[in-house]
């Protein structure tokens, strides 16, 4: 599923800086724990979005000598995974209800006033809401005044630029293995596809050869426990699970237990929340400083599950969510068959955070990296 690439060895590196953001998507630094190996391989990101750094089993042959400045090695060169294939389809018939109002703008034969103004209303439709809505349009009116566009068709096209050139920056890498463990802290509200998201990850992190341990502190919600476990024994990784037990008690356990068995990854299943019952917001918090204490630079990641169905209410979720615990980014589930897929162009207007997946369907594979141009072209297709 990966494609994989050798790093030379690296000199001796400090424990990884806190204050650096583990999304990025700058060149992975091996952990301390790692430093100490011959060399690391790492693995390039698949369709499963996850750039991951681990030790090889194996020892490795001595390095090669290393390039002039002046000829920088050659980046490594992903290999598409077979499940890739079909996504933008799947994408494009999952995104019909939400683009089929916005293309139907462009089925005459004129380039005026009204076609913009029904642009309007199909994008307003379409949950992009206002903001995203006026700085679409107008950057649209500058590209076709620029491109001296003549046909409907072409301003379709110009439409696609704007929507990817905006959605540009939520496109980015999910990073893992830089800390040992990496612990991935997974929000949302009732509803949103939270756990069996963290079921499709989980599968994706174990095919790539990580060590991973769920922690079940979704105690709120019945079956919730039992949901996780049938994917951690789906899966063969580990989980840490108590009935009735505190949730905060279960994550501090979980990331302790991450730490000693030197685990890759571990991702805590929190409890749903509704953004407007304070009292339980206040729990999702504890949670999260009680993460910090098992290990002070965690949590490295805080993912919020959305609703695509829900539209702008999925914006009111993302602000509330950030004040309560930093989210570090997204994964947008059950755009098939939503009219309201166009939430995506407001947030990266309001609140650009990362969407490191979207979902399109219930198998594995409808699970993906978010790619800017791919969504555009599935929305205005």
């Amino acid at each position: 599923m990966f494609s994989f690439f050798r790093r030379k060895k690296a000199p001796e590196a400090a424990p990884p800086d806190t204050s650096e953001p583990a999304a990025s998507v700058a060149p992975v630094v091996p952990s301390p724990e790692s430093a100490a190996s011959p060399e690391t391989i790492a693995a390039s990101a698949d369709s499963a979005g996850v750039r991951t750094v681990f030790e090889p089993k194996a020892e490795a042959p001595a390095p090669e000598p290393a390039p002039a400045a002046s000829e920088p090695p050659p980046a490594p060169e992903p290999v598409e995974s077979p499940t890739r294939g079909g996504w933008l389809g799947r994408l494009k018939s999952g995104l019909r209800k939400t683009g089929g109002s916005i293309t139907t703008v462009f089925t005459g034969t004129r380039i005026d006033e009204a076609l913009y103004e029904e642009l309007e209303t199909a994008l307003l439709l379409a949950d992009t809401g206002v903001p995203a809505t006026e700085h679409l349009l107008a950057d649209l009116r500058r590209r076709v005044k620029e491109a001296k566009a003549s046909e409907p068709a072409q301003v379709k096209a110009l439409l696609q630029d704007a929507i990817a050139e905006l959605l540009a920056p939520l496109e980015k890498t999910l990073v893992v293995g830089v800390y040992h463990p990496t612990v991935i802290m997974v929000a949302g509200v009732n509803g949103a596809g939270k756990t069996t998201s963290i079921g499709k990850l989980t599968k994706h992190l174990a095919d790539a050869g990580a060590s991973v341990l769920l922690a079940a502190a979704d105690t709120f919600r019945a079956a919730a426990r039992e949901q996780l476990a049938v994917w951690a024994d789906r899966n063969r990784v580990e989980i840490i699970s108590q009935q009735g037990a505190d949730p905060s008690a279960v994550a501090f356990d979980a990331v302790a237990a991450g730490r000693a068995r030197r685990l890759d990854v571990v991702l805590v299943d929190t409890a749903g929340r509704l953004p407007t019952q304070k009292h339980l917001m206040e729990e999702l918090t504890k949670i999260r400083r009680v993460v910090t204490k098992a290990d002070i630079t965690a949590p490295h990641e805080v993912l919020l599950v959305i609703d695509g169905n829900t539209g702008q209410n999925a914006l009111a979720q993302v602000r509330a969510f950030d004040e309560a615990i930093g989210l570090t980014g997204l994964v947008v589930t059950k755009l098939d068959g939503t009219a309201k897929g166009g939430v995506l162009c407001a947030i990266a207007r309001e609140k650009p955070l990362p969407v490191y997946f979207i979902g399109v369907g219930e198998k594995l594979e409808d699970l993906q990296t978010f790619q800017a141009r791919e969504f555009a072209q599935a929305l205005v297709d």
